[in-house]
């Protein structure tokens, strides 16, 4: 009962029937403030943008570069502000799953690749191992902001969604090694941000995890898919945050510097 009175008030959250068209985009929004010194700081140590013309494989090498520094820069912490401004996370230097995909968002606009974001309902079960002890302060729905990517020439052999790459997809072939193996399992010190370079994260059921390992396979958590937007600003104006909005005020200045993981 507690969970579900964090969870904001008149916000039914139901697939809209229909394609909603999303294009995305590499406009600036609230969230994504990459016209912000803070920002094109960060994006200058990431590094060269991709070049027209290098093809498919230096737009995403280029992409996995900034997933990288970001893994590396900005600290997992548990925060709960998702609609933070990437500069203001960049400035704390620590950020949750959601902000620091954010970062990862607005360092593509700033190079001129297109993203957007698919809205994800996922069951609040999903977090219970991180909070073993305070399950019932878990929310019952999370609203997840699962980005996309416009990459141009992308086959459409090898990413049904073609040329949208989700972030989901972004090592796979990697020619670098993943590390350890086996699905994420939300437990332990790895996040979900950096689960993405080693492994499968598939809310799709579409994906042939290992017979010893089927926790690649995250579908059995996904309750309702939104459809995609332009923004994640537009997903959360629409369907709103996960926690209302006295529930991050209380919420924030404890899990904000709690370290993800513990």
């Amino acid at each position: 009962m507690v969970s579900t009175l964090l969870t904001p008030c008149g916000r039914a959250r139901q697939a809209v029937a229909g394609d909603r068209g999303a294009r995305g985009g590499t406009a600036p929004t609230r969230i994504l403030d990459l016209g912000h010194p803070r920002v094109r700081s960060a994006v200058r140590s990431i590094g060269p943008a991709p070049r027209t013309g290098e093809g498919p494989a230096a737009t995403v090498a280029a992409l996995r570069r900034a997933h990288r520094w970001i893994s590396a820069e900005v600290r997992p912490v548990y925060s709960v502000e998702e609609a933070r401004p990437v500069s203001q996370v960049l400035r704390r230097g620590r950020g949750s799953c959601s902000q620091r995909i954010a970062v990862l968002e607005a360092v593509a606009r700033a190079w001129g690749v297109p993203s957007r974001v698919r809205g994800l309902v996922v069951d609040g079960t999903f977090w219970y191992p991180r909070f073993p002890r305070l399950k019932w302060l878990v929310p019952d729905q999370v609203v997840l902001a699962w980005p996309e990517f416009r990459i141009e020439g992308l086959s459409e052999d090898d990413h049904a969604t073609a040329p949208w790459l989700p972030v989901s997809e972004l090592f796979d072939e990697a020619s670098e090694p993943r590390g350890r193996t086996g699905g994420f399992t939300n437990a332990g010190p790895e996040t979900l941000f950096e689960a993405l370079s080693r492994t499968s994260v598939d809310w799709d059921g579409a994906t042939a995890c290992p017979a010893s390992d089927g926790s690649c396979d995250l579908s059995a958590y996904l309750l309702t898919d939104l459809g995609r937007f332009d923004s994640r600003d537009e997903l959360f104006a629409r369907y709103g945050q996960t926690l209302c909005a006295p529930a991050r005020l209380l919420a924030e200045p404890v899990l904000g510097r709690r370290a993800a993981g513990f």
